[in-house]
């Protein structure tokens, strides 16, 4: 058995089979995600979702889902399953009998006696998806059907029937091409034999999403169906069922799956599990390498790839990787700032704390390769322009204090990763100078310093030492203030303040970190990380539910952030040492059992402040899984 698989009860009871998504994607930034079932319930979910940037910047779902049948003696049996008002229809998860995803998602279906399997794969860097089913038992002869449907439209949007479609097809060996608006790229659906093509255009109406239904947003869809391919199979035999935007060979689809499936990291434990996601947030396309924050609806933000790059990729030894990472977000510093989400024309710069990570993440370089040459030689140029422009001061009110703090933030914008914004504005604004803003400015005055020897820089970074101890510390409290706005301290128990216990270099003494270490341990700890407030404060929410407008306002009041942890994990191992190591280790292996929970194989964003620590928001994110794998090295090296 593999280390996660789901068997049939499990299969057929919705409520828990819903719950479950797969996320696959490739080096090129396309995904293919629905549930374990193969029941889209997100509009976010697709065979193949694809980057169209002819069109825009967001990826596009191309291919939906597909209804299979089988066929035998006249019988069909429809193995697929999608949600229509009131009904679930076909039901074809009934016929479900095994899920596992060792290495690659495998369902396996009976049908009397028809055994079927059914795989999925990506194209490393083609954007192709590739289904590979194997009649592995029958007792008469088998033919399959496969009814595709079809999306064409922004992973953020739903596509409705319309008359502007091309219904019409082209034929491409054993397969037809599809373009349905002159805009798209043409879709190739194509199959590794000979097979019977029937056009039937039309439109299949509302398909219902019920995660969107959930979260509030519209939630219905029209998908349009072509037609169906169907084939005879035999006993033992293996057709490949490949959808992409390039014509493909139908004679090397059964080689390039196998190739394909060779490459994969195995997930037959849980840190693999752990190293088979982190490589699937780096994409690599036009040149330029980035890291998808998270999936299925995040592009790259800044912060996000600072704080996730060293543990997705340096605990792996990928240092090429890491600095082709590095480069593609300096082409994108405008002045002192890094673009919080988006890329040249499209980006925003509303990130206080990205270019102060980006030192951290240079430092994490150093730590892992030994190599302070190349940052000396590469960045240091930029990190002066960044101290430099913080120090001058910059926009939304980024500038430095006399006492040598920095402050940031004007009405309606929020600067900080806790950025949460809805109709009335940011939720949590902390205008002023946030705590964890200056112990990263601390920590880059003092790496800059060790590189370049600057004595002006090396005196400022002693008056913010000075300062950061006179301004957030209460002695009689024995934690930090979250955020100071002139003589008003923001005393709320935030995780905030733990950066200053474990960035490389810190303003505090250790008698204070261990204070503030025991405070978020009591207060904030929980098995899936920080939660970003104390349970006891009036303002906490404990779930993380609703429409946007109230999820807003539980996303940094109480949610549990699992990439918290790498920080608050790194502060207490610097402090205790090989005693802290089995509380640590306790932590890390918690994880374990989400691995066949939500995003399968993977660690969701955030969790629900109270327990049970339900898991919320994207189904994979980059940080949360390069700060596990980041922990597990920091307890490797005790």
């Amino acid at each position: 058995m593999s280390y996660i698989h789901f068997d049939k009860t499990q299969l057929i009871n919705l409520n828990y089979s819903l719950d479950r998504e797969i996320i696959r994607t490739n080096r090129g930034g396309c995904y293919t995600s629905t549930t374990i079932i193969g029941c889209n319930t997100r509009k976010y979910h697709g065979l193949l979702v694809v980057p169209q940037p002819q069109i825009n910047e967001q990826l596009h779902v191309m291919l939906s889902t597909v209804h299979e049948t089988v066929i035998q003696r006249g019988a069909s049996f429809n193995l697929g399953i999608s949600k229509f008002p009131g009904n679930y229809f076909p039901r074809g998860h009934k016929y479900l009998e095994d899920f596992s995803s060792e290495p690659i998602p495998k369902l396996t279906y009976r049908v009397g006696g028809v055994l079927l399997q059914k795989e999925l794969i990506l194209d490393t860097n083609r954007d192709r998806v590739m289904i590979r089913y194997t009649l592995l038992d029958a007792h008469s002869p088998t033919k399959i059907q496969i009814k595709p449907f079809l999306a064409f439209r922004g992973y953020h949007d739903l596509s409705k029937a319309n008359d502007r479609i091309n219904r019409n097809f082209d034929k491409v060996p054993n397969g037809a091409r599809f373009q349905l608006y002159p805009e798209y790229s043409p879709l190739y659906l194509q199959l590794s034999k000979k097979n019977k093509f029937q056009s039937e255009p039309d439109w299949y109406y509302n398909f219902e999403y019920i995660m969107e239904r959930e979260r509030g947003y519209e939630y219905q869809e029209d998908l349009f169906y072509p037609g169906s391919f169907e084939f005879e199979i035999e006993k033992g035999e293996s057709v490949i069922f490949s959808a992409g935007l390039t014509e493909a060979d139908p004679s090397t689809r059964q080689r390039a799956f196998e190739k394909e499936l060779a490459r994969r990291v195995p997930r037959n434990n849980f840190e693999n599990c752990l190293i088979n996601s982190a490589s699937q947030f780096i994409q690599k396309r036009d040149g330029k390498t980035h890291v998808v924050a998270g999936y299925p609806w995040f592009g790259w933000w800044g912060r996000d790839t600072f704080v996730a790059s060293p543990g997705l990729i340096l605990t792996q030894g990928d240092k090429e990787t890491f600095l082709e990472i590095i480069d593609t977000m300096v082409a994108d510093l405008n002045g002192p700032l890094f673009p919080n989400v988006g890329s040249g024309v499209m980006r925003n710069m509303t990130s206080m704390d990205a270019p102060l990570w980006f030192f951290w993440s240079l430092q994490q370089y150093i730590i892992f390769t030994g190599d302070k040459k190349t940052i000396k030689e590469k960045y240091l140029g930029k990190m002066k322009g960044i101290i430099d422009g913080y120090r001058a001061g910059t926009e939304f009110n980024i500038h430095m204090l006399d006492n040598g703090l920095m402050y940031g933030g004007e009405e309606g914008i929020a600067l900080t990763w806790m950025d949460a914004v809805n109709s009335d504005g940011p939720v949590t604004p902390r205008i002023g100078c946030p705590v964890e803003i200056n112990a990263l400015w601390y920590n880059a005055l003092c790496f800059y310093h060790e590189l370049s020897g600057d004595d002006e820089v090396n005196s400022i970074a002693d008056l913010v030492k000075k300062s950061f101890n006179e301004v957030y510390w209460d002695e009689k409290r024995g934690y930090l203030a979250d955020y100071v706005e002139g003589n008003y301290k923001d005393w709320s128990i935030r995780p905030n303040m733990i950066f200053a216990t474990s960035l490389p270099y810190s303003p505090l003494e250790e008698s204070q970190m261990d204070s503030i270490l025991e405070i978020v341990k009591s207060k904030l700890l929980t098995k899936r990380g920080l939660r970003s407030l104390s349970p006891e404060d009036p303002g906490y929410k404990g779930y993380y539910h609703g429409n946007q407008y109230t999820r807003d306002l539980a996303y940094h009041n109480g949610t549990v952030w699992a990439w918290l942890l790498g920080h608050f994990v790194e502060g207490y191992l610097k402090l205790h040492g090989k005693s802290g190591k089995h509380f640590v280790e306790k932590i890390i292996q918690g994880f374990d059992e989400v691995m066949s929970q939500y995003g399968i194989g993977t660690v969701a964003e955030i969790y629900d402040g109270d327990p049970p620590h339900r898991p919320k928001g994207s189904i994979s994110q980059a940080w949360s899984i390069g700060e596990l794998l980041r922990m597990m090295y920091l307890v490797k090296k005790i």
